[in-house]
């Protein structure tokens, strides 16, 4: 991959779901390959998002002590955005140029302040470009091949 790109938080949520295990590969290879390399990022929205659903939505909901490891050696490392007045301004500005939600907007906003050529996500429009921005669904085509061996 060349160039940074931003992790959604579905992203991350998926490295833990065994009830999709083509997608729980696909967002594990990511998120190692965005450690590893150094060129994966998320910003502190992720963060909390992610760590919201860990601790509450998950079958088996983390525990604090995991939540704490996950947190230091998973979500810090990759937190490379922090917010001031001015991004939440371009955010607001996006939501309303692309009509996306306002925490779309802040995701797309974060991925285009932290210069990342792609923003992975399951939840807008793949292929969408906004600037010099491509989102990109990293499971459409595991649903793809899974489905055309049925």
């Amino acid at each position: 991959m060349k160039g940074k790109y931003f992790l959604d938080t579905n992203v991350l949520v998926y490295t833990f779901d065994v009830s999709h295990p083509a997608k729980q590969k696909r967002a594990s290879e990511l998120v190692a390959d965005a450690l590893l390399e150094n060129k994966g990022i998320i910003s502190y929205q992720v963060v909390q998002e992610f760590l919201n659903v860990a601790t509450k939505k998950f079958a088996t909901p983390m525990s604090p002590l995991d939540a704490n490891l996950y947190f230091e050696q998973v979500l810090m490392p990759l937190c490379d955005f922090y917010p001031d007045s001015e991004f939440y301004q371009f955010a607001l500005t996006l939501k309303h140029q692309i009509r996306f939600s306002f925490y779309d907007s802040l995701i797309v906003a974060a991925a285009l302040k932290s210069h990342c050529k792609i923003l992975y996500s399951e939840d807008m429009q793949d292929g969408q470009e906004i600037g010099d921005l491509v989102i990109r669904n990293p499971f459409d085509g595991v649903v793809r091949r899974r489905a055309s061996t049925w």
